[in-house]
């Protein structure tokens, strides 16, 4: 039986390219040049001047590949499926994926078809990206030599976690794809569900994040603010300030290799996404049979073709590329990405368009509520929240954005049938659909990845009102822990705000711990009291917040997160979000023996892995930046740091990594850029950054701002330009000499 994947006879050598532009593009970039300055302060942060706006995206990217041209191409390589030519093997199948997601010729038919002044920011993208390395030669890509306008719309979405399977996992289209099952992929399995473990135990990566909005009537000097907290992988976004002469001025992070400001500010509003549970992708469970030598499907009583396209995937094998040949399957529901009981599952989604890049540029240009809304009235963000907060007192909360109509009766967390028209989407729902949240009376609003019916307290949306599919998560420990201190917190300043983001209470533990108390004090096993004597009394006083000097805490992390592998894994991922139920459930399930044995464990690998249980928390939580940022190594300088992993229900996040030879834990994911704003007639902010803005190890930028990000002290932003001039660290147009105001170093690749 003839397999899906094909390896081609074309093997050729990985050949590294000089970059080389025509005679039209230097010609563009150089007149652009003049047109662009860039000038860092003295926390190296860029702000970009440009007369157009195309001008300014121009200096954007180029102030970008200075800092980190590596997770430029990476993110590209990502959404273009081509890790693989890097990675070998391990990256095959996730590129077969996004290959089969996302074509990039319907991204070329759209920068043909775009608007001249859009396709000029496009044009803007990728030569401020090629003249960066034209000017640098010493620069070697691994794979993306040459950058074309078009890759702007293969990455229309600047979160994390930016591509929707549906539910459907890497390991189904691994099955699928690879030929091993005779039966095409027929498989019968249970869903699975994207449980990879924070902290190497349960609950899902870090891909979460906090947004609370602050009313007027709130706020110490009576004008609203705004808490940026995005939760995403260190190092994964700048910071940064755009600017034109046609009003673009916008401050915020910016994810590598994107010109729009993802999560950020102007003198007028504000944005914070926070990733969305919102259902807007569906598995579609196909009947196929195999007929004269093709595929076809049932669909309303007749039988049609599968579509079949060719996809051509580049592997590193050695020093040597081979040319991966797969046949990619389609249904007019989209694109074939596994199967589940003798079924292939077709992803129904919207994971790239020209529309939602579009969205994402005039969210970046908006200046006013009514501005921001028609750019949301695109209806093409897919994996976003949004918390907004402006300078007229407008707080709002969108829960989602991008959400298609379907009929509420049928159960859309579960591959629905794909034979009949009764499961198609029917359109979108308007913007003024969606759960939303305005100006509540009680005067907040924050949402920390969990449902939005508890999202501004007794003034949350009724859930009676929405299809299930709107919101179908339920709560979190984070969230729990931000409505108790918005609710009880009045007359806000800025610094107040900066300070309640950084709040270390540790929510999960109000219901943790009672049930191990309960357990040792009604045990009679003298022998195991005695043991846990000093432990149970650390945790029976201890204030439930984390710290760098308290022993309780170390103790109360290893016994949550050996209780938390206990869980179950979950029927489908949005039964994963419902965290404090599940916690609830277990606990239930448990006896008090059992809890005792599990600190008891816990006690013992403590000893085995330090000595002596009784470490103090920021002895063996640590945070390090090496130059790559992740060979973490304890011979090597680290810094204490009290933060834990926000699945605890602290604010905060610092999500850790241990094992690879190394005894302490080291933070990799967690909070990154975080911003406070207030909306006054003069916009004033403050912000951090995950170590420093430099990539450079040596660098004074480089590890900078750790301190500070571990303590939450934050900085000024110089967001006006008379602030920014006081302030110069170097000033320049893009690939000339630069002017060097004070002495940082070699920080940037020159």
């Amino acid at each position: 039986m003839k397999k899906l994947l094909l390896v081609l006879t074309i093997i050729c050598p990985y050949i590294s390219l000089a970059q080389k532009l025509s005679p039209a593009e230097l010609a563009r970039c150089k007149a652009q040049v003049q047109r662009v300055t860039i000038i860092r302060d003295n926390w190296g942060v860029p702000h970009i001047y440009g007369k157009t706006n195309a001008d300014a995206v121009f200096g954007l990217m180029y102030a970008q590949c200075e800092e980190n041209f590596k997770g430029i191409e990476r993110n590209y390589l990502y959404q273009l499926g081509k890790q693989a030519t890097v990675d070998g093997e391990s990256s095959l199948y996730q590129d077969i994926q996004l290959q089969l997601i996302a074509d990039s010729t319907e991204a070329i038919k759209e920068y043909q078809t775009s608007p001249l002044w859009f396709r000029k920011l496009m044009d803007a993208f990728a030569d401020g990206i090629n003249y960066y390395l034209y000017k640098h030669p010493q620069v070697k890509p691994m794979v993306l030599h040459h950058f074309k306008p078009w890759y702007a719309l293969m990455f229309t979405d600047g979160s994390v976690a930016a591509t929707i399977t549906g539910g459907i996992t890497l390991n189904e289209t691994k099955q699928f794809y690879s030929g091993a099952d005779a039966r095409y992929g027929r498989i019968k399995t249970i869903k699975p569900v994207n449980t990879e473990d924070v902290d190497g135990h349960v609950f899902g990566i870090e891909i979460g994040s906090n947004g609370f909005a602050i009313s007027p009537k709130r706020s110490a000097t009576g004008h609203a603010m705004l808490y940026i907290n995005p939760h995403v992988p260190f190092y994964f976004r700048s910071e940064v300030q755009i600017s034109s002469e046609e009003g673009l001025n916008a401050y915020g992070a910016v994810t590598w290799g994107q010109f729009f400001i993802y999560q950020g500010f102007n003198a007028h509003c504000g944005w914070m996404h926070t990733s969305s549970y919102a259902d807007v992708a569906d598995a579609y469970a196909e009947k196929v049979t195999h007929q004269n030598g093709k595929w076809y499907y049932e669909y309303d009583g007749k039988q049609l073709p599968v579509t079949e396209r060719d996809l051509l995937i580049d592997r590193k094998n050695g020093d040597k590329i081979e040319t991966v040949k797969i046949k990619g399957y389609y249904t007019h529901h989209g694109p074939v990405l596994g199967s589940r009981d003798g079924k292939w599952l077709a992803l129904k989604a919207n994971n790239r368009s020209y529309k939602a890049l579009l969205e994402s540029w005039l969210i970046t240009k908006a200046n006013t509520y009514i501005q921001y809304v028609k750019a949301m009235d695109l209806l093409s963000n897919a994996t976003n929240n949004t918390v907004y907060a402006d300078d007229k007192g407008n707080t709002v909360f969108w829960y989602g954005n991008y959400m298609p109509k379907r009929d509420p009766k049928v159960e859309w967390t579960l591959p629905v049938d794909g034979t009949t028209k009764a499961t198609e989407w029917q359109g979108l729902h308007p913007l003024k659909e969606i759960v939303t949240v305005m100006n509540p009376a009680g005067g907040w609003i924050q949402n920390c990845n969990a449902t939005p019916f508890t999202a501004a307290g007794k003034d949350s949306p009724d859930p009676s009102k929405y299809p299930a599919y709107m919101a179908p998560n339920g709560q979190n420990y984070r969230q729990i822990n931000a409505q108790k201190l918005l609710d009880t917190k009045d007359k806000l300043t800025l610094d107040d705000l900066t300070a309640l983001g950084y709040d270390r209470y540790l929510t999960a533990f109000d219901a943790l711990l009672p049930p191990l108390l309960k357990a040792y004090n009604t045990s009679s096993d003298t022998a195991l009291l005695s043991r846990l004597r000093q432990p149970i009394y650390l945790l029976t006083h201890w204030d439930r917040c984390s710290d760098v000097a308290s022993i309780a805490t170390t103790v109360a992390i290893e016994y949550s997160t050996a209780m938390f592998a206990l869980l179950p894994k979950p029927t489908t991922t949005e039964a994963g979000t419902y965290q404090t139920d599940r916690v609830d459930q277990l606990l239930k399930e448990l006896k008090p023996q059992q809890l005792l044995d599990i600190l008891d464990n816990t006690i013992t690998t403590l000893n085995k892995r330090h000595g002596n249980w009784m470490v103090t928390w920021g002895s063996i939580n640590r945070y390090q930046r090496p130059a790559d940022g992740m060979s973490f190594d304890d011979s090597q300088p680290s810094v204490p740091a009290a933060s834990v992993a926000s699945v605890f229900g602290q604010l905060p996040s610092f999500v850790t990594r241990g094992g690879n030879g190394t005894k302490k834990r080291y933070g990799y994911s967690g909070n990154s850029f975080i911003a406070a704003v207030e909306f006054g007639p003069k916009v004033k902010a403050k912000s951090l950054i995950t170590g420093g803005q430099s990539f450079k190890a040596g660098c004074p930028l480089f590890t900078d701002q750790a301190q500070m990000y571990l303590d939450g002290k934050f900085k000024d932003v110089l967001f006006y330009k008379e602030d920014v001039l006081k302030n110069v660290w170097q000033r320049y147009h893009p690939g000339q000499t630069k002017h060097q105001y004070t002495n940082k170093g070699d920080c940037l690749d020159d």
